[in-house]
């Protein structure tokens, strides 16, 4: 299931029924699972594992050293999961030492055109990268979060579960789960609740959330007071309880 003109290091470990295009390079300590189908013209370096059942197209770069001045050659990883679709010309880093030194990507994701996801970023599951969404280092997307195409998200910024960027949105400031945002810098403009009807909310779930957004984002409260109510809401809505928690991680201050 290897093409002829592929390169494979004898250091590579690769998976049962593990299809391997033409002309693409697998480094040493590059490890493929069951399934997986890559595409032709497809680097990998090492230290990488990629999990089962991936399709990787065409002309990717994945498990290179990251693009930070400081790194001096550690032996760094990335780490992809399950059942992703990666299309073409992505290019995912490893991580660095001055991070956990792991670049982690989850379970069925659907990684479009041109992603770049860099060092020591971690990646939810079911999340959906539109064309051209670029994270710089130490990032987080949360699962069920969707990336607009052309989305720039700054380091060290964090998106939440089923939170929506909107096509070309820059975001200096971490997203919140649920919360849609657009423009340059980034705003908040409501809940995605198209994507939470279409995962099966219900009317009253969805409703719960927007009160939450709107206790967050119109009652006019100090972030510290607006906290304290979504904490009381929280006791009896798991989803506000998300949004809580990630209000209590976030170290770049929210998107507001």
């Amino acid at each position: 299931m290897i093409h002829p003109t592929a390169i494979v290091d004898p250091g590579a470990r690769i998976g049962r029924d593990v299809q391997i295009g033409p002309f693409c390079v697998i480094g040493a300590d590059v490890e493929i699972g069951d399934g997986t189908w890559i595409g032709p013209h497809v680097v990998i370096e090492g230290p990488t594992r990629i999990g089962r059942d991936n399709r990787i197209h065409a002309f990717n770069s994945l498990g290179g050293p990251p693009q930070d001045k400081k790194y001096a050659g550690q032996p760094t990883e990335l780490v992809i999961g399950d059942r992703n679709t990666i299309r073409e010309y992505c290019t995912f880093n490893r991580g660095t030492v001055e991070d956990a030194g792991i670049t982690r990507i989850g379970n069925d994701n659907w990684i479009m055109a041109y992603v770049h996801i860099a060092h020591d970023v971690t990646v939810g599951n079911h999340v959906i990268f539109a064309n051209a969404a670029s994270l710089a280092g130490h990032c987080r997307v949360d699962d069920y979060a969707i990336l607009g195409g052309f989305s720039l998200i700054h380091q060290f910024c964090q998106v939440g579960a089923h939170a929506f960027t909107a096509m070309g949105s820059v975001i200096n400031r971490d997203v919140p789960p649920f919360v849609t945002v657009a423009g340059s810098y980034a705003q908040p403009h409501g809940i995605n609740s198209e994507g939470l009807r279409r995962r099966g909310y219900d009317a009253q779930r969805i409703a719960t959330i927007k009160r939450a957004y709107r206790t967050l984002y119109k009652s006019g409260l100090p972030l510290a007071e607006a906290r304290a109510q979504l904490a009381e809401m929280a006791a009896e809505a798991p989803d506000v309880g998300l949004m809580l928690e990630f209000i209590d991680r976030s170290q770049r201050s929210l998107v507001r």
